[in-house]
């Protein structure tokens, strides 16, 4: 029986890459790419400013400042975190195939048919050579975004999961995108899809 549905999690490490490797993936598969844009969807089918949300994007909630009553939170950054796992669960029981990027979504679809969740890192130095291109920084700001970044992405990642980010047993395939390149780390990811999928056959 064919596979009908296709659905990739990729969570990263900042600098990685993740985000350009996500956009090489879902192209090769004519998939959509749910990334910084899913806020947008989401804000869009609420009749919403986006801007009101993406200031709370990917952040745990702050501690001392929120409490839950009668089940609704007083804390932007869980309600807006909730909003997107329930679009991410909308589409997959929908049957839609999609990239994802970051959003926990490894483990908000964990046990999915249909999910194979990755995660990209890379070295240290190539990560950072690329924070300063992208973001034309000196090596002391591009060190500092660098680890602000990843430090927010772990604690919005592990508050929100029962498992760490980052650990590889969340997932299925690792890859250190500086030691072979973005474009053939695209490609493995591919090829290993397609051997994990064989009857792969997306409409």
């Amino acid at each position: 029986m064919a596979q009908e549905q296709l659905i990739i999690s990729i969570g990263r490490e900042f600098g990685s890459g993740g985000h350009l490797i996500a956009e090489m993936v879902a192209e090769h598969f004519h998939l959509p790419l749910y990334d910084y844009n899913l806020l947008q969807e989401i804000a869009a089918g609420k009749n919403i400013d986006v801007s009101n949300l993406k200031k709370y994007d990917e952040l745990p909630r702050r501690r001392f400042f929120h409490r839950t009553v009668k089940g609704h939170h007083s804390s932007p950054e869980v309600n807006i975190a909730q909003m997107q796992f329930d679009f991410i669960r909308q589409k997959a029981s929908e049957g839609e195939s999609f990239v994802i990027v970051g959003r926990c979504a490894e483990e908000v679809l964990k046990g999915h048919d249909a999910l194979v969740a990755l995660f990209i890192n890379g070295d240290h130095d190539k990560k950072l050579e690329r924070i300063k291109k992208l973001y034309n920084l000196n090596h002391e700001d591009a060190e500092a975004l660098m680890q602000t970044t990843n430090r927010k992405r772990k604690n919005y990642h592990n508050h929100f999961c029962t498992t760490k980010w980052g650990d590889s047993r969340n997932y299925e395939l690792c890859i250190n995108a500086s030691r072979i390149g973005y474009e053939e780390t695209a490609e493995i990811i591919e090829s290993y899809i397609c051997h994990r999928f064989p009857d792969l056959d997306l409409v």
